[in-house]
C-alpha cells in the first residue's frame, strides 16, 4: 500500500476506543459502590448498563499488546523500551497512589505497610491476597500486570515473529483456548484465590496481551481477514449484553476476549484503509488521551463520593445527578493529571523520538 508504512501510520480509532473501555470500568465501579444499594431502580439500571463493565480491562490488555507490536522500533534497545514504558505509566501511578493514600490517612483508614509499599512499586498483582492486590488505589493492580507484560515483551515479540505468517491464526486460536481453560483451574480454589487466578495474576492475564501481539502481527503481515468495524462492534456489544448469562468464571475475560480482539483489529484496519469514523473526532481523541489518567482517578472519586451519599436516601434523580457529577469530576481531574504530570513527564523521562508515534500508546485499564 502507498503512503506511510503500516508501522508508521497512526491509528486514531484505537485512541477513541480507549475512552469507551475506561468509561465501562467507571460504570462497573459505580455499580459496585454503595450508590446502587440506595434505590432498587438505580441498582437495576446500573446492573444492566454497567454490570459487565469490567471487560474494559481485557480490552486494555489486548490493546496494549497490539499497540506495542504495531509501534515497535527496529533495532530498539530493551533498556530504551523499558524506560519509555516506565515514563508512560509510573508518574501517573505514583501521584494518584500518594493522593489516595493521603485521603485514606486523613480518614484514619491507612492500609498496613506491606500492601501499601507493594502496590506503590507495582508488585501487588503477584500476591494472591485481596488486601494486597486491591490495596489503596484499586485499579492499579492492572498496572502491575502491565509492568510484567512490558518486562516480557522484548522476549515475546521476537518469538512470535518467528512463527510463519500463515500459522499466526493457530497461535491466536491457542491463546483464546488458553483464556477459556484458565478458569477451570480455579474450581478447587477459595473465592479470594480464584479471583486472583482468573482476574489478577499476570501469568494468566498475559494471554490477552499475547493475543493483541499476535493480531497486530497478522495485520502487519497482511493476513488478517476479520469482520469490519460495524460487525465487530456489534459482536462486542452482543457479548457485553449477554455476559451476565454465561458461567461466572468465564464472564470477565473469556467471554469477551475474541470479540474485543476483533474490535481492535477492525478499528486498526479501518484506519489503515483510510475510512473515517466518529471514533476519530477531536472529542473522542481527547477523551482517549486522558483515559489512562481517568482510569486511575475514577475509582477514588466514586469511592469517596458514594460515602458522602450513604447517610441519606436521595431520589433516583439526585443519584443520577451525583453519578454525572462524579463522572465530570473524574474527567476534570484526569485532564489536570494528563496536562500537569503524564504528558510533560512522559516527554521528559521517556525521551520520545521527534517523529510522531504510530499510535497514541495504549493505557492499562
Amino acid at each position: 500500500m502507498g503512503g506511510p508504512t503500516r508501522q508508521a501510520q497512526r491509528l486514531p480509532s484505537l485512541t477513541g476506543l480507549r475512552w469507551f473501555a475506561a468509561f465501562a470500568v467507571f460504570g462497573f465501579h459505580l455499580y459496585h459502590s454503595p450508590v446502587r444499594m440506595i434505590d432498587p431502580s438505580v441498582e437495576t439500571v446500573l446492573r444492566v448498563l454497567f454490570g459487565p463493565g469490567s471487560v474494559g480491562v481485557p480490552f486494555f490488555f489486548i490493546l496494549s499488546g497490539f499497540v506495542l507490536t504495531w509501534s515497535a522500533r527496529p533495532g530498539d534497545r530493551v533498556a530504551a523500551f523499558w524506560r519509555r514504558r516506565a515514563a508512560r505509566v509510573v508518574p501517573n501511578h505514583v501521584v494518584t497512589w500518594l493522593a489516595v493514600l493521603a485521603v485514606l490517612a486523613a480518614a484514619g483508614r491507612v492500609p498496613t505497610p506491606g500492601p501499601t509499599l507493594t502496590g506503590l512499586v507495582l508488585l501487588q498483582a503477584w500476591i494472591p491476597v485481596e488486601a494486597y492486590y486491591y490495596a489503596v488505589n484499586v485499579p492499579a493492580w492492572s498496572l502491575s500486570c502491565e509492568m510484567a507484560f512490558y518486562a516480557l515483551f522484548p522476549v515475546l515479540l521476537p518469538l512470535l515473529r518467528r512463527v510463519p505468517g500463515q500459522r499466526l491464526w493457530m497461535v491466536a486460536a491457542l491463546l483464546l483456548a488458553g483464556i477459556w481453560v484458565v478458569p477451570f483451574f480455579s474450581l478447587p480454589m477459595s473465592a479470594e484465590l480464584a479471583e486472583w487466578w482468573v482476574w489478577v495474576f499476570p501469568i494468566t492475564r498475559v494471554l490477552e496481551f499475547a493475543l493483541g501481539v499476535t493480531v497486530a502481527l497478522m495485520i502487519k503481515d497482511g493476513r488478517w481477514r476479520g469482520p469490519g468495524l460495524a460487525v465487530s462492534a456489534a459482536l462486542a456489544l452482543a457479548a457485553y449484553l449477554t455476559q451476565p448469562f454465561v458461567w461466572e468464571a468465564w464472564q470477565r475475560v473469556a467471554w469477551m476476549a475474541a470479540p474485543l480482539a476483533l474490535l481492535v483489529a477492525a478499528a486498526a484496519t479501518s484506519d489503515l484503509a483510510g475510512r473515517r469514523s466518529w471514533l476519530q473526532s477531536p472529542v473522542m481523541i481527547w477523551l482517549g488521551e486522558i483515559s489512562f489518567a481517568f482510569y486511575l482517578v475514577h475509582q477514588p472519586v466514586i469511592r469517596f463520593g458514594a460515602r458522602a451519599l450513604a447517610g441519606d436516601r436521595p431520589s433516583p434523580l439526585v443519584l443520577l445527578a451525583a453519578g454525572v457529577g462524579m463522572l465530570a469530576l473524574a474527567i476534570v481531574l484526569s485532564w489536570l493529571l494528563y496536562r500537569l504530570i503524564e504528558h510533560p513527564l512522559e516527554r521528559r523521562l521517556g525521551r520520545p523520538r521527534r517523529t510522531s508515534p504510530a499510535v497514541s500508546g495504549s493505557r492499562p485499564g
